[in-house]
C-alpha cells in the first residue's frame, strides 16, 4: 500500500483558505468556530497511533495532579477552619450547658449568642456548602476533550496483544513490565494488575478473539490465586470468560474443568450451570465420535496444507524476532563498507560518506551519519503538531483510509518550509545521483504503541488504480528511508519476499530502487515496518518518482535487468 502527499497539501490549502475567510469577515462567525474546532480536534485523533503525540498526553496529566492537589489543599484548609470552629463551640457548649442561666445572666454572652445562631451558624453553613472543586472540575472538563477515548484503549490493548505474538512473550513478561531492550529502571517500571490483564481480556473477547482473550483472563486469574487484591474482578468473573473463550477454540475438557471450578465458587451461577450439562453432553457426543474414528478423519482433512508452508504473516514475524534470515555466508562476503563519492560527486571528493551494504538482492544499502542531530531534531519539532494518522491507499477504490495494520501517523513537509528540509532533499539528490524535484514531500512518520506497518509495497502495481496519476511523475522509483531515533527493541525494516531485516539506527538512512531500470516493480522490495516493542521510533520517507531520471538511470530493454 503507499499514500500520497498531494490529499494533504489540498486539504491544507482548503482549511487555509476557510480561515482567512474568517478572518476578513466574509464568513459568519459560527462557521469560523466550527473550522477551527475541526482543525484542533482532528490533530488529538488516535493517540495510541503515535508516541510522540501520546508524550503530549504525561504533560496533560501532571497538570491535572497539580490542579488535584491544589483542591486538595482547599479543601483541607475549608476542614481546618470547620474543625476550629467545631473545637471552639465544644469548649465553649460545655462550659455554657453546665449553668445555663448563670452563662446568660452575663450579657455579653447572651448577645455573642444571639449573634452566633443568627449570623455565625449561617457563615458556617456558606462555608460547608462552598464547592473548593471548582477550578479542578473546570480543569478537568477542558483537557477531558483532548483525553483518548475507547478507541485508544483498545488499540493500545491490541498493541499488546500484537507484540505478544510477533515477538513470542508470554503475558507474565508485560504483566511484570520486564521487556527485553527495556532500560526503565524498577522503579519506573509499571506493571499490569489483575483489572488491567481483564480488562485486555475483555477486548479481546469483544473482539471475539478468544485465544487471546484466555491468554489474559488465565494471568488474571494467576495474579489473584497468588494473592494479588482486586476490587472490582473475581474469580468467578475471570472463569466465566476462561470457560467460554476455551470452549470456543474446542477445549471441551478444559471448559468444563474451568465450569466446574467457577460453580465451586458459586453454585448458583446460572450460565455455568446450563454450561455444565451442554459441556458435558458435547464432550461424551465428542469421546463417541473418536471411538468411530470420526474424528482422525477430520484430523486428516485439517492437514490439507504442507509441512513446510510458511504464511507470510509467519515470515514477517520471524524477520521481526531476527530470525529466517535468508543470507548465504557467500552472498554475506560479497557485502561491503565503503566510502562514496557517488562518482566523484564535488560535495563528496573530500568527504565522502559511509556507505554499507545492507542486501544484495535486490541491493540495500545504508548511508552513516547522514543527518544531524540538530538537523533531525528540527525536522520532528516542523512535523509534530501536523502528525495524523498514516493512511493506506485501498487497492480497489484508490482512496486513503486508514487500516489496522498500519499504526502510526505522518506529515509532510516541503522543501520550501525550512532550510533544513531543502539541505536534507538535496543531500538526498547529491548521494543517490536521482532528480528530487518530482519526489513527494519529506514525509516523516511517527509510530505509536506497538507501532507498525505490515507487509506491502511502495510502488504502485498495474492492477491498482494510479494513485499518482494526478501528480504526472510517474511511478515510486526509489525509497529514501531516514532513521531518525534508535529503538531499543523492535521496529525493523524487514522485506519478507528475501528475508532481509534492517535494524534502525538514528542518523543512517537506507536506500534501495523499487522499479526495475525496465520501469516494471521489483516485487522482492515488499517489506514492513516491525512492531516498536520498547522505544519511540521517528522515521522519515523521501519517495523519488520516475519523471527526471530518464538520463540518470537509463531504461533497460530486458525487464527485470
Amino acid at each position: 500500500m503507499y499514500e500520497s502527499s498531494h490529499i494533504y497539501i489540498f486539504t491544507f490549502l482548503i482549511v487555509s483558505a476557510l480561515i482567512t475567510l474568517c478572518l476578513v469577515g466574509r464568513m459568519s462567525s459560527c462557521c469560523c468556530l466550527l473550522i477551527l474546532l475541526f482543525s484542533c480536534s482532528s490533530a488529538h485523533n488516535d493517540f495510541y497511533t503515535s508516541i510522540g503525540h501520546m508524550t503530549d498526553l504525561l504533560f496533560t496529566e501532571k497538570d491535572l495532579v497539580t490542579s488535584l492537589k491544589d483542591y486538595i489543599r482547599a479543601e483541607e484548609s475549608k476542614l481546618e477552619q470547620i474543625k476550629k470552629w467545631a473545637d471552639k463551640l465544644d469548649v465553649l457548649s460545655a462550659a455554657a450547658t453546665q449553668d445555663p442561666e448563670g452563662f446568660l445572666g452575663h450579657p455579653v454572652n447572651a448577645f455573642k449568642l444571639m449573634k452566633r445562631l443568627n449570623t455565625e451558624w449561617g457563615e458556617l453553613e456558606s462555608l460547608v456548602l462552598t464547592d473548593m472543586s471548582d477550578v479542578f472540575i473546570s480543569n478537568l472538563t477542558i483537557q477531558r476533550q483532548h483525553f483518548p477515548n475507547d478507541d485508544d484503549q483498545t488499540g493500545a490493548a491490541k498493541a499488546l496483544m500484537r507484540l505478544l505474538d510477533t515477538y513470542k512473550l508470554d503475558t507474565n513478561t508485560i504483566s511484570t513490565g520486564q521487556l527485553p531492550g527495556s532500560s526503565l529502571a524498577a522503579s519506573h517500571r509499571s506493571v499490569l494488575t489483575v483489572d488491567d490483564c481483564y480488562d485486555l481480556g475483555k477486548v479481546a473477547y469483544s473482539e471475539a478473539d478468544y485465544y487471546h482473550t484466555e491468554l489474559w483472563m488465565v494471568q488474571a486469574l494467576k495474579q489473584l490465586d497468588q494473592g494479588e487484591k482486586s476490587g472490582t474482578v473475581d474469580a468467578v468473573n475471570i472463569l466465566d470468560y476462561l470457560s467460554y473463550s476455551v470452549y470456543q477454540q474446542g477445549e471441551l475438557e478444559r471448559a468444563l474443568d474451568f465450569t466446574k471450578r467457577l460453580l465451586e465458587l458459586d453454585p448458583t451461577h446460572q450460565r455455568a450451570n446450563g454450561n455444565l450439562k451442554y459441556f458435558e453432553y458435547q464432550l461424551a457426543k465428542q469421546q463417541k465420535a473418536e471411538e468411530r474414528g470420526e474424528e482422525e478423519e477430520e484430523a486428516k482433512q485439517k492437514k490439507s496444507q504442507p509441512d513446510d508452508y510458511l504464511p507470510e504473516r509467519k515470515k514477517y514475524e520471524q524477520l521481526c524476532r531476527g530470525e529466517g534470515l535468508r543470507m548465504t555466508p557467500r552472498r554475506q562476503s560479497r557485502l561491503f563498507c565503503r566510502y562514496y563519492d557517488n562518482h566523484r560527486h564535488p560535495k563528496y571528493v573530500i568527504a565522502p560518506v559511509k556507505q554499507e551494504d545492507e542486501w544484495d538482492r535486490p541491493r540495500i544499502v545504508r548511508y552513516h551519519d547522514i543527518v544531524s542531530d540538530k538537523e533531525m531534531e528540527k525536522v520532528k519539532e516542523l512535523a509534530k503538531p501536523r502528525l495524523r494518522r498514516a493512511t493506506i491507499s485501498n487497492p480497489v477504490t484508490g482512496v486513503l483510509e486508514t487500516a489496522h495494520y498500519r499504526i502510526s501517523k505522518s506529515a509532510w513537509l516541503g522543501a520550501f518550509e525550512h532550510p533544513v528540509v531543502d539541505k536534507i532533499n538535496q543531500r538526498i539528490e547529491d548521494i543517490t545521483g536521482l532528480d528530487v524535484t518530482t519526489a513527494e514531500d519529506l514525509q516523516v512518520a511517527n509510530y505509536g504503541v506497538g507501532g507498525q506497518y505490515e507487509p506491502h509495497f511502495d510502488f504502485g502495481r498495474k492492477d491498482e488504480p494510479d494513485a499518482f496519476e494526478e501528480l504526472g511523475t510517474g511511478n515510486r522509483i526509489a525509497t529514501w528511508l531516514l532513521y531518525m531515533s534508535d529503538v531499543q527493541a523492535g521496529g525493523a525494516t524487514v522485506f519478507t519476499d528475501v528475508g532481509a531485516a534492517v535494524w534502525p539506527k538514528k542518523g543512517t538512512a537506507v536506500f534501495w530502487y523499487n522499479l526495475y531500470p525496465s520501469g516494471e516493480g521489483d516485487y522482492r522490495t515488499r517489506h514492513a515496518a516491525c512492531p516498536v516493542l520498547v522505544g519511540n521510533k521517528w522515521v522519515s520517507n523521501k519517495w523519488i518518482h520516475e519523471r527526471g531520471q530518464e538520463f540518470r538511470r537509463r531504461c533497460s530493454l530486458q525487464e527485470t535487468d
